[in-house]
């Protein structure tokens, strides 16, 4: 398993996956975030479509990379070369606990944000993760669908630790 998609709702844990993974399989990971955003001093500005698409391109055309993120609409390129796609379906309530939890964290400055951790923004989160249970979860399941024999599905930490525990003795990594 060299290219890796990781997708789920904020919270899911996509991120502390894909780290812990690019450690482990000594891969690099992308957060789609920085894909859409060029992060700045001065404020991050939204890449157009091109470039966003462009940026994508030229990552999935390398020989190995864990991307996550929770966007699904024009990643589909990402899907199709990925050797494994993992959905992070982590419990609704568990998502919230952890959107609250990253947000004390980033304000006491103990957890780092690639954005500006605010009040608006928190309250965006909590907006986001509803979203995705109600409308976007049910597409992705779709989409994913039909990428069924390089697709698993994960609900939380145990499941998470148990498949890579697996694949990793198993030599599938």
């Amino acid at each position: 398993m060299q290219k890796i998609h990781i997708i789920g709702s904020v919270g899911s844990g996509k991120t502390t996956l894909a780290r812990s993974l690019s450690t482990r399989l000594n891969i690099p990971f992308y957060e789609l975030d920085n894909v859409v955003w060029k992060r700045c001093t001065s404020g991050d500005i939204r890449r157009s479509a091109d470039e966003r698409n462009e940026y994508l391109n030229s990552i999935i055309h390398t020989d190995a990379w864990i991307i996550e993120g929770v966007h699904y609409e024009w990643v589909t390129q990402s899907f199709q070369h990925a050797d494994l796609i993992i959905f992070l379906d982590t419990d609704y309530s568990k998502r919230t606990y952890r959107i609250i939890k990253r947000f004390i964290l980033q304000m006491a400055g103990l957890e780092k944000a690639n954005y500006q951790p605010t009040f608006m923004m928190f309250r965006k989160m909590f907006k986001w993760n509803a979203y995705f249970e109600k409308e976007s979860k049910p597409e992705i399941v779709k989409i994913l669908s039909q990428y069924h024999e390089k697709l698993i599905i994960l609900k939380d930490n145990k499941d998470i630790e148990k498949y890579f525990k697996k694949m990793l003795s198993n030599g599938t990594a």
